[in-house]
């Protein structure tokens, strides 16, 4: 889970800073900082940074040692899954390797949320996303404006919410902040891939008919064409 921001521009400008640093290596694991230092360098009160640090402390970035300082954990101690760690690494030197994991963890867990869902979606849930995928093609012609996206976003975080199970659903957090970065990051086309604009409509389509092979494979399609979508934008 993420930990909250407290809305403080200053305070989640602070976060944005020292966690950017920790993500690309500037502040390497196992170094040390004081959160008096953190607080005079940028010019903020100590309470300010000790927040701050609190929320870094949350995602997994850094310890908080008694009479030692802040300690920068290692890699493996992050919550790769904090939206705001994913946007970090998407926007520094690890973004690559970022890219290849979130489509990996896309092409494990999304086509298998349509599969469940084209069993146990409701009859609600089945209308929304049919008429998400009919608001994604009427603004596909800008695919990388926020109308777009926020219906894309939508279709995911509701179909893994459809599929019934609550551990898929916990994860619709960190597929949005896929989505979102693909577009802050200008890694999506102005114009939405036709390919992926169908196949949206027929997962849709497939889930309310209860058709799990065609919902899993429709999935698989849309994961596979962002994945190398991204990559030739990233390059």
């Amino acid at each position: 889970m993420t930990a909250p921001r407290n809305g403080s521009p200053l305070h989640d400008s602070l976060v944005d800073e020292l966690g950017r640093a920790i993500v690309d290596g500037v502040h390497a694991p196992g170094s040390r900082m004081l959160t008096v230092e953190i607080a005079e360098r940028r010019g903020v009160s100590r309470s300010a940074a000790r927040e701050a640090v609190r929320v870094l402390e949350s995602f997994g970035l850094v310890w908080v040692r008694r009479k030692s300082g802040v300690e920068v954990r290692p890699r493996a101690d992050w919550n790769v899954y904090a939206p705001e760690v994913i946007a970090w690494r998407l926007d520094g030197p690890g973004r690559d390797e970022q890219l290849r994991e979130l489509s990996q963890l896309r092409s494990a867990i999304e086509p298998l949320a349509a599969r469940l869902a084209a069993g146990g979606a409701t009859a609600a849930q089945k209308v929304d996303l049919v008429s998400l995928v009919v608001e994604m093609a009427q603004e596909d012609h800008e695919a990388d404006r926020e109308r777009y996206l926020a219906a894309d976003v939508r279709f995911h975080r509701l179909l893994l919410e459809a599929s019934g199970n609550a551990m898929l659903a916990a994860l619709g957090e960190t597929v949005e902040a896929v989505l979102r970065g693909r577009t802050e990051h200008d890694l999506m086309p102005h114009v939405a891939d036709q390919n992926a604009v169908q196949w949206h409509r027929d997962v849709a389509f497939a889930v309310a008919s209860g058709d799990a092979d065609a919902a899993a494979a429709a999935m698989r399609d849309i994961v596979s064409e962002a994945d190398q979508a991204m990559q030739r934008a990233a390059r």
